[in-house]
């Protein structure tokens, strides 16, 4: 009896842990940038907010390249606010070395990253790079 609940005790520890990640979370391929190359981005929580690491580049043949920037958190302080939308993060474009204000929105496997400075805009959709 004591090994069962044990077990139930443990299992239901796991299930919470699951539910409790972000849909966000894992790794997401960006579009092509000014360059035409793209990366991906593993995407977790820190804290209460989302953040991104690029940890890996490619050009636009699809070859792996080194960046300067592997590594490099380039999303940061992007807030969940519920039904897929994450609002007033910053979010780094390593091709023009500019930081944006930043916003998410979250559909199915594909994520919409748009940031602003002053009255420049742009955007992209990530796919989930499983």
């Amino acid at each position: 009896m004591k090994t069962l609940i044990l077990s139930l005790t443990a299992a239901l520890s796991l299930a919470a842990t699951a539910a409790a990640a972000d849909p966000a979370e894992g790794r997401w391929r960006t579009q092509p940038d000014d360059n035409g190359n793209y990366g991906v981005i593993a995407m977790t929580m820190c804290g209460n907010t989302l953040c991104g690491t690029l940890v890996e580049s490619y050009n636009g043949a699809g070859a792996a390249i080194q960046s300067a920037n592997n590594g490099r958190q380039i999303v940061w302080d992007m807030e969940p606010r519920g039904n897929g939308q994450y609002r007033d993060g910053q979010i780094y474009a390593p091709d023009r070395d500019q930081t944006y204000r930043s916003r998410m929105d979250l559909a199915g496997d594909q994520l919409t990253v748009a940031g602003c400075v002053l009255f420049i805009c742009r955007d992209q959709v990530w796919t989930r790079d499983n």
